[in-house]
């Protein structure tokens, strides 16, 4: 087992790694910029070297200085945790050429899946199946057109290496092809430094299911069922829950038998998320996440198991230890994520926090690393706390996390915590009837 670990990232999720690896009695060494040297993580990492100023290139982003860091430190292992380099094949072929345990999928996967056209023929190889769309890149807008005709309109123009919505744009007729095509690429090559983009079926009431999958390099694989993460704004997840109020059990062991078949086919090793679009019965692969993901916590409220524990396990080379059939699945959870955003037009609202309470009680979890006196920095992610409750039932689970929301204090700045307040008493969601559609309708704020 490792002695010490460097982690790469900020916020929360290092907090979250810092505890995981303080329960297993390894050191941590906290890195940050110069805006967050007061950051709760480095507070309580056993050491914490500074890697450059605020912007994210300059620090949580600069691959060298990391490295440097964790020479000088003498850490012999580096988790990256979700975002900045944490899906990035050519940090993780670094970090092993320098000797040190890169905590995650192996460069040769983590390339491969970032490639979300390469990922498809892949799982459709496997015989996973997948949304219809193009094969490959879209080089001539005829041949695009055409290929739009066998689809069907309308079709979603989407970045091939890239996430978080940006890149995408629906066309709904012939005449706004050529526009989408034209807007995706510029947004791509803004973003990922990648102008390809490909088609894709527009579905119009799908459900946004994923499956979180552990393998270890021992040929072992187990899923965890799934997370039902169909509350978005502009493909950005805002609440996610498990298990889903969509799928039966019979559902739910097909497509997690299917994903782990599959993933052993790959000899994957670590954490990973196959995420699906499902509508009228069927599951259709989008893409895989080679990495922790922000919505964890909701798996390990209703498995009891410590995902980031199994990630670190796991990389030192040991085996997972249990089967699929020691894998019980009980009761519900539900995850909001919290951010520093005006809850009606999502305005960025970093600054001072005035004060700060975090819920408590009976299954009731907060993943966070604000506190009172603390300054939200302008220079990242806004989400600024993750709240999780569990329940034996999706009602108890609701109504856990209604008394929470009401419970829990930051004041000194905007966050969403009204839009939660809001958004769990309507009876849609209550009822479990949303698709990702839904929650831009229920907001407003529809393209």
């Amino acid at each position: 087992m490792f002695e010490k670990i460097l982690i790469a990232n900020r916020g929360e999720i290092a907090l979250r790694i810092h505890r995981a690896c303080h329960e297993m009695g390894i050191q941590t060494v906290a890195v940050h910029s110069t805006a967050d040297a007061d950051a709760m993580h480095v507070r309580l990492a056993d050491e914490s070297v500074c890697i450059g100023e605020p912007a994210p290139r300059a620090s949580y982003l600069n691959a060298a200085a990391i490295l440097s860091a964790a020479e000088l430190t003498g850490a012999t292992a580096i988790h990256p945790g979700y975002g900045f380099l944490s899906e990035n094949a050519n940090f993780a072929e670094m970090v092993e050429a320098h000797g040190f345990t890169f905590i995650g999928p192996t460069p040769e996967h983590i390339r491969v899946m970032g490639d979300k056209l390469a990922a498809k023929a892949l799982m459709r190889d496997l015989g996973i199946p997948v949304v219809p769309g193009s094969e490959e890149a879209i080089e001539d807008i005829e041949v695009a057109m055409r290929t739009a005709e066998d689809i069907g309109y309308p079709v979603l123009v989407k970045a091939a290496h890239g996430g978080g919505g940006r890149g995408m744009r629906i066309a709904t007729s012939p005449q706004e092809i050529r526009s989408a095509i034209s807007i995706a690429r510029a947004e791509a090559e803004s973003h990922f430094k990648n102008g390809a983009v490909y088609l894709e079926k527009y579905l119009a009431k799908p459900r946004h299911i994923e499956i979180q999958i552990l393998a270890d390099t021992h040929g072992n694989v187990v899923h965890f069922g799934e997370r039902d993460c169909s509350l978005q704004r502009r493909h950005q997840k805002l609440l996610e829950e498990a298990p889903s109020p969509a799928l039966n059990a019979d559902q739910r062991a097909e497509i997690g038998n299917l994903v782990s078949a599959g993933v052993a086919n790959l000899g994957y090793r670590g954490v990973g998320t196959l995420e699906f679009l499902f509508e009228d019965g069927v599951f259709y692969f989008m893409e895989m996440n080679t990495r922790l993901q922000v919505e964890h916590p909701v798996t390990e409220m209703i498995s009891g198991v410590d995902l980031v524990r199994e990630q670190i396990r796991i990389a030192s080379g040991a085996p997972l230890g249990y089967y699929q059939n020691d894998i019980h699945l009980q009761g519900h959870s539900i995850e909001c994520r919290i951010t520093a955003e005006n809850a009606k037009t999502f305005t960025p609202s970093p600054g001072y926090i005035a004060d700060y309470h975090a819920p408590g009680g009976l299954g009731v979890r907060i993943d966070s690393a604000i506190y009172a006196g603390y300054t939200v920095p302008p220079y990242y992610d806004s989400m600024i706390a993750k709240l999780i409750v569990h329940g034996r039932t999706r009602n108890e689970a609701l109504m856990r996390l209604r008394r929470a929301l009401d419970e829990c204090v930051i004041d000194g700045i905007d966050t969403t915590i009204p839009l939660f307040q809001s958004l769990i008493t309507d009876r849609d969601f209550v009822n479990g009837d949303y698709d990702i559609h839904w929650l831009e309708r229920f907001v407003g704020l529809e393209d």
